[in-house]
């Protein structure tokens, strides 16, 4: 994404946006993420703190010794009572599993994915038992930086947008609401996203990736 256009692009687009991006602090690349580890963050990840997440992750990761990384075929091996161990519900080990069964079967290559359109990655990321259309595009926005991803289920999301555009609806009528304002920050919402998230940011109003 070139961000800088991106960037004044928003900008002229949006007066909202463009006080956001004027007094917020610069968004700009990130390298792209192991797809197959972002995932099972994700997961980890869902309905939990921050700081539960970082917690059970640490503990999850120190079961791959020496380097901490979950080999899928280990993780495969694994018993839920060893993953248990860590503080995962018996739910997320089967979900671990499954991600790790799909990884595998090279069906999370980040060559093939990374061309998808988010309807076809969504598709495919939530055929796996766990995964769900919201992790779907956290990863596309976060782990493989895709440039018009727009989020419109996220809880955080709705708070910013109801804040800052005054919208008063709640629901699927909010969500409509969100998508038709999001129509004119094309090709960036995913740009436009992460300034609405960074205002909840600075104000204590959002943990990011712990959502479901």
């Amino acid at each position: 994404m070139p961000y800088t256009a991106a960037r004044q692009y928003l900008s002229a687009a949006d007066p909202v946006l463009a006080a956001l991006i004027a007094r917020g602090a610069p968004i700009g690349p990130r390298a792209h993420e192991d797809l197959y580890l972002a995932l099972l963050r994700a997961i980890v990840s869902q309905q939990i703190s921050t700081k539960a997440a970082a917690a059970i992750w640490g503990r999850f990761r120190a079961l791959f010794k020496p380097e901490g990384y979950p080999e899928p075929r280990i993780l495969l091996e694994m018993s839920d009572d060893d993953l248990r161990q860590v503080g995962l519900s018996r739910q997320k080990a089967g979900y671990l599993k499954a991600i790790a069964e799909h990884n595998e079967r090279g069906l999370l290559a980040y060559e093939h994915l990374a061309g998808l359109s988010e309807e076809a990655f969504t598709a495919h990321l939530t055929a796996i038992r766990g995964v769900g259309r919201w992790t779907a595009q956290m990863l596309q926005m976060f782990a493989l930086d895709q440039p018009d991803v727009f989020a419109e289920g996220d809880l955080g999301l709705q708070n910013a947008m109801r804040r800052l555009y005054g919208l008063e609806t709640t629901g699927r009528a909010l969500q409509k609401e969100m998508l038709a304002r999001a129509e004119a920050w094309r090709p960036y919402r995913t740009l436009a996203c992460k300034y609405l998230w960074q205002s909840l940011e600075q104000q204590g109003e959002w943990e990011p990736l712990t959502a479901t």
